[in-house]
């Protein structure tokens, strides 16, 4: 039975992640909004007290994921995933994109998590770790991929070019997507981690975005690039009876992820607009029918509706990861509801603000704008809608495309 409730022994994280948000986020939200590409210095002791939570068991706020098992004889491992997730959620009501900057707390650490052997998972303890899968010909459709790995002795030789790298020029390593043969299809595909400073590994440039201005986006090249064949995540072997699973089990971990931040950046913009129309005078009745209520409100309400829906997927497609149930469809339908709502809620909130709400005088336009890469990064709303269609039909990629 699921308990979408807070679990008692997360209510400590959750706290923390609070005030973590309110004193060290918030403040300098704007500041580093407006100083793009600047690395916010007042991050790095946050990301020491949570790299100590997380040694500690206790479990950090950011986004550095979670390990899954395959030992299914152990009982239920509640709180995990959802920890992370909820984490995420008040991490990101503070701001996504200083989120998104946290040392040791990117999407590759949570591909690590994912999908390392043991013996990765305690080397790469302690790395800082971008994800590198979009390429300039290739985007949510990861299938596609064009970057290659040709085993050379005891290394692997890269080369490729990503773009739209999160933390790809602050991060220590990055995990890179690449085929090991381009003929057999998704099977193929494997993730490396690549240190910085490999020969044949470099940044070529940062992007200038619409939002999320203080996480860093890189575009990568790798030419010739040889990394030892223990940096391949998981196994080398190429299993087409498999095929895909491999390397999207990362994305049954980080997809609920980027959900809680979009569920994050729609909760600070629902109460801040709440705030405004309570000094406005507009009351929102909770007990009476929408339509009978003062407009504002009854927009009001249908958001606040949106964004439970969205809540709630999310809390159920982490707790299934933490019962080690399967939760591609679930991960899938949270990050496409979550997506599109936080684009939505965002840009309503602005209008319901008024002109306060197209100034800088308030953080709304900035979360109408943060919001975007949330419904895009990470599959975007048609690649989940596209997956979640062939899990509810039970059809393949080949014949849903």
């Amino acid at each position: 039975m699921i308990n979408l409730e807070i679990p008692k022994k997360a209510q400590t994280l959750v706290n923390q992640a609070y005030q973590a948000a309110a004193e060290v986020f918030r403040p300098i939200s704007r500041k580093y909004d407006r100083a793009e590409h600047s690395y916010p210095a007042e991050l790095d002791m946050l990301a020491a007290l949570l790299d100590g939570l997380n040694s500690s068991g206790e479990g950090g706020a950011g986004a550095a994921g979670v390990r899954c098992r395959e030992d299914n004889t152990k009982g239920n491992r509640n709180g995990g995933n959802l920890s992370t997730v909820l984490g995420a959620i008040e991490m990101c009501w503070g701001d996504v994109a200083l989120l998104l900057s946290m040392p040791r707390q990117g999407l590759g650490n949570a591909a690590i998590a994912s999908v390392a052997n043991d013996e990765q998972l305690q080397r790469f303890a302690g790395v800082w770790a971008a994800m590198a899968i979009t390429e300039p010909g290739c985007g949510s459709d990861s299938a596609a991929i064009t970057a290659t790995a040709t085993l050379d002795g005891d290394e692997y030789v890269l080369n490729g070019e990503k773009i739209f790298v999160t933390a790809g020029q602050r991060a220590d390593a990055v995990v890179v997507w690449a085929t090991l043969d381009k003929s057999k299809g998704r099977a193929a595909i494997k993730s490396f981690v690549v240190e910085k400073g490999t020969p044949g590994f470099e940044v070529v440039r940062l992007e200038h975005k619409l939002g999320i201005r203080a996480s860093d986006t890189a575009v990568l090249r790798f030419e010739n690039c040889r990394v030892p064949k223990e940096n391949l995540l998981g196994t080398p072997e190429i299993d087409t009876s498999k095929g895909f699973a491999g390397v999207m089990q990362t994305f049954d971990n980080t997809r609920p992820l980027v959900a809680a931040m979009a569920i994050g950046v729609a909760r600070a913009a629902l109460e801040e607009t709440g705030r405004l129309l309570a000094e406005a005078g507009v009351t929102v009745d909770y007990d009476r029918p929408a339509n009978t209520q003062h407009a504002a409100a009854a927009a009001f309400l249908q958001l606040e509706a949106d964004y439970e829906a969205a809540y709630l997927l999310t809390l159920e497609s982490a707790w299934m990861a933490d019962n080690r149930k399967p939760n591609s469809l679930q991960a899938s339908m949270a990050k496409a509801k979550a997506g599109r709502s936080v684009v939505d809620i965002t840009l309503r909130c602005v209008e319901l603000a008024g002109t306060l709400g197209y100034t800088e005088e308030l953080l709304l336009e900035k979360w109408s704008r943060d919001a975007k890469i949330l419904d895009i990064f990470e599959g975007t709303q048609q690649i989940q809608q596209l997956i979640v269609a062939r899990r509810l039909l039970g059809k393949t990629s080949a014949e849903l495309k």
